[in-house]
């Protein structure tokens, strides 16, 4: 799906369940904060291993990719709610983190 679509879906879905009162930036926000929580909570005391024995793991690659679907979708929420796209976005980002100094760099 292109990201039209996509948002489209999600914003139908929300109207139909009639949620648009809730989707407030910081109601959203704080959803988003959550969502983000719950990926980081997939690798509690897993720091030792390393990411190719963790892709082993199945259900965790299922776990974490629908903690990611819904980290994305408030994310998608709050683009909506902005009127921006979300590539749009990275990418202008990204553009001003490869003018930055980062003092690790390696380069």
């Amino acid at each position: 799906m292109e990201y039209e679509e996509v948002i489209q879906a999600l914003v139908d879905f929300r109207n139909k369940k009639q949620w648009q009162e809730y989707h407030t930036f910081p109601a959203l926000a704080r959803a988003l904060s959550v969502e983000a929580t719950e990926v980081n909570q997939l690798f509690l005391w897993q720091d030792k291993r390393p990411d190719e024995e963790l892709l082993q793991n199945q259900q965790l690659v299922q776990n974490l990719k629908m903690e990611l679907a819904d980290t994305l979708t408030y994310a998608y929420y709050m683009c909506e709610k902005l009127g921006v796209e979300p590539n749009d976005v990275v990418t202008e980002k990204l553009e001003i983190n490869k003018k930055r100094h980062w003092k690790f760099d390696k380069e």
